[in-house]
């Protein structure tokens, strides 16, 4: 009996290390499926830039890329406080233009080439992100009214320069005249909002409770 119950305890003690094996590989999966979606939204929002490019005549389209390089500079200047641009370089191929997106920083004197996605990890190219949904609502012709819905807006961007984001949000708004709706877990931008609300779960149940100022 004590042979047994010996095993029957390794046995139990085995299943319980695999179920939370299990687990961590779920919750990775669940991770990767959100990074998944979060760069497909990404991909999708390049690509209708990269269509408003393919419709307009070639002045408009160097106006358009000359509007979008300053707005997205200024905005990653303003964000992470250095010397970093935003390029966009434009090729005919097969009579319509396609466009290739660059971040280039100063390093020691030195000028650094890199797509937005290899720059910094995530935060770039959120910014770069956020950024683009502004220049396109601001540039679009006939222009595009309606509120800017952000939906964890800076996520990969570090708590260095998440004050720079909200400031940078809070500013956008005042400037163009146009209301934000974001949805965040970040605490601080939560808090810039004219009007900001928190939602609990509580089983299947959800609580909205506005958050006073």
């Amino acid at each position: 009996m004590n042979d047994l119950s010996s095993k029957i305890s390794k046995v139990k003690d085995f299943i319980s290390r695999e179920t939370g094996k299990r687990e961590k590989l779920l919750e990775q999966l669940d991770s990767d499926k959100n990074m998944l979606k979060e760069l497909e939204a990404n991909i999708e929002l390049l690509e209708k830039v990269i269509i408003l490019f393919q419709k307009t005549s070639v002045f408009a389209r160097n106006q358009a890329k000359t509007q979008i390089e300053a707005l997205v500079t200024k905005c990653l200047q303003f964000i992470f406080e250095s010397d970093i641009e935003f390029v966009i370089e434009i090729e005919e191929l097969r009579n319509k233009a396609n466009a290739e997106f660059y971040v280039i920083s100063q390093i020691d004197g030195v000028k650094i080439k890199t797509k937005p996605e290899l720059s910094r990890g995530g935060g770039i190219v959120d910014i770069v992100s956020l950024a683009l949904r502004i220049a396109f609502l601001q540039i679009h012709k006939p222009q595009i009214e309606g509120p800017l819905i952000l939906d964890e807006p800076a996520k990969h961007v570090s708590e260095d320069y998440i004050f720079n984001v909200g400031n940078f949000l809070d500013q956008t708004s005042q400037m163009f005249n146009r209301q934000i709706i974001m949805i965040t877990h970040n605490q601080h931008l939560a808090a810039i909002g004219s009007n900001s609300y928190k939602v609990d779960l509580v089983g299947s149940i959800s609580s909205v409770n506005r958050v006073e100022a």
